[in-house]
């Protein structure tokens, strides 16, 4: 069924509150999101904006939702684009490089995703979907490598934890399944805990370029950055 003229013109409105918000986000940081400084920002009203959008938080959630979508579109492109898919490392450095670039050239959205929580919001079930999408392209890599944790054994347990790492990473152990990685073994375990430890530190490695922190430590950031990306792909036995 076509649009009608009002429809094309909400959506068309809508996606200009979408972009100033996200401007916003990057002169000032999600915490500082208000529906009143968007609304000038576009020329309407506070109360014409409430039409589209009924909170900050529902706004924030919309933000969420695109930008999450526009960094798995990035990183499932790039990783598409190696045409030979036997060849592990280079979609595995195709996906992790496209991860960085993507938030180079937009650090508010970042902030948003990957920054300090936004004091009293609560992101949404609705969200997980599109946040989940470039995890996904990492654990298809891992899993078309073949690779079960054999060649990485799991180290004893903390002192004075009790909990195995089955326990403590359930949550990611039950997503990996679902993607055909792990089949429930030690080895298996091992491996899905290891994609976790490379999935929080691709992402702090960023956030510490981003926000600053490897100042006077770090002299090449995209050195680094390849270094950090290959060392986790050895760490879970897919690099050559």
């Amino acid at each position: 069924m076509a649009t009608t003229a009002r429809q094309r013109a909400r959506e068309q409105l809508t996606a200009e509150i979408l972009a100033a918000a996200r401007s916003r986000l990057t002169r000032e940081g999600p915490g500082q999101l208000s529906l009143r400084a968007v609304a000038r920002d576009v020329g309407m009203v506070s109360s014409a904006v409430y039409r589209y959008f009924s909170s900050r938080d529902e706004l924030l959630t919309a933000l969420l939702i695109e930008a999450y979508n526009e960094l798995g579109a990035a990183v499932e492109d790039a990783e598409r684009s190696i045409a030979a898919r036997d060849d592990i490392m280079a979609r595995w450095f195709a996906a992790c490089r496209a991860i960085r670039r993507w938030a180079l050239d937009h650090p508010g959205d970042y902030a948003l995703l990957y920054g300090s929580p936004v004091p009293g919001y609560a992101a949404p079930r609705e969200t997980v979907g599109p946040a989940s999408r470039t995890i996904v392209v990492l654990l298809d890599i891992v899993a078309a490598a073949g690779v079960g944790g054999e060649d990485r054994a799991a180290p004893p347990a903390p002192p004075g934890t009790p909990a195995g790492a089955e326990n403590a990473v359930a949550g990611a152990l039950a997503f990996a399944a679902e993607r055909g990685l792990g089949d429930g073994s030690a080895a298996g375990t091992e491996i899905a805990m290891r994609l976790l430890m490379a999935w929080t530190n691709l992402f702090g490695t960023l956030s510490f370029e981003l926000f600053g922190h490897s100042v006077g430590s770090v002299d090449d950031s995209e050195a680094y950055f390849d270094q950090v990306v290959y060392r986790l792909a050895w760490d879970m036995a897919i690099a050559p």
